[in-house]
């Protein structure tokens, strides 16, 4: 699920914040760019992802095979992904563990220059630092839904 507002046990500094930031940046023009292969690099090699439907990739390799059989919806668009509103929290037991939940927004533009704007998402990322590099460990992706109206 999606962190509640206002649980923020610590603020992580601006270096982290830009890293971060930066980290995804890097990821998101892999996967845009088709680079496949580069894309599952920045997961560990057990690095899962759960997709909204509820359809589990676990491994690069498994993750490889299944973005080379969605390359055909890609032909003819070019596909962007936007990430924003990044909430990041450091593992109090691990100092190399992140925990980020941000919202994400795909779009995709034809040749003609028309956009089309796909559904929006919120995601929970475990990143890890290894080697001194940032990767993601593990990915659940939550397709957003009207929230209930207050009673009373």
């Amino acid at each position: 699920m999606s962190q509640p507002v206002g649980t923020l046990r610590q603020q992580v500094t601006g270096d982290l914040y830009a890293e971060v930031q930066t980290f995804y940046a890097q990821q998101m023009r892999r996967v845009d760019g088709l680079d496949i292969e580069g894309f599952a690099d920045t997961f560990t090699e057990d690095g899962e992802v759960v997709h909204a439907g509820g359809h589990r990739q676990s491994g690069r390799e498994e993750m490889i095979a299944g973005m080379r059989s969605s390359l055909p919806r890609y032909q003819d668009i070019a596909v962007r992904h936007w990430f924003g509103h990044l909430i990041i929290e450091p593992d109090a037991a691990d100092e190399d563990t992140l925990r980020v939940s941000y919202y994400t927004l795909v779009t995709q533009t034809d040749r003609e220059g028309k956009v089309n704007f796909q559904p929006t998402f919120t995601v929970d990322d475990v990143l890890v630092r290894r080697d001194g590099r940032l990767l993601t460990r593990s990915r659940v992706i939550h397709r957003d839904t009207p929230a209930a109206p207050p009673v009373g």
